[in-house]
């Protein structure tokens, strides 16, 4: 399968969308989307995974990287509406413990 992001830009925060599968062949799709949006100072990016319905450690990856890079540029990455079996890779390896993982859905411009 493959992966599909919309982008929802805000003046402040975006919200992208994601549907399909994050494995090693979308990977490299999904974090030439993510990292730009990072590089902005102080912005919020938040990353809708509702649709996400199988993720590898390439996805894993993916958001490691991402979260390095919010943090250097002081950005907020935040994921939100996880399914279950994808919530489960971030508990196994820890990360739902340092990254902001959140089951509710805000809006573009809130």
């Amino acid at each position: 399968m493959n992966l599909q992001i919309q982008i929802d830009e805000g003046l402040d925060k975006s919200i992208v969308h994601l549907s399909g599968e994050i494995d090693v062949y979308t990977a490299p799709k999904l974090k030439d989307t993510l990292l730009p949006l990072l590089q902005q100072q102080g912005t919020s990016l938040e990353v809708d995974l509702s649709n996400v319905t199988y993720m590898d450690s390439t996805g894993l990856g993916v958001f490691v990287n991402a979260l390095k890079l919010s943090k250097e540029y002081e950005s907020q990455l935040m994921l939100i509406n996880l399914q279950d079996r994808v919530f489960r890779l971030f508990q196994i390896t820890g990360l739902h413990e340092i990254m902001d993982i959140n089951s509710t859905i805000r809006g573009v411009d809130e």
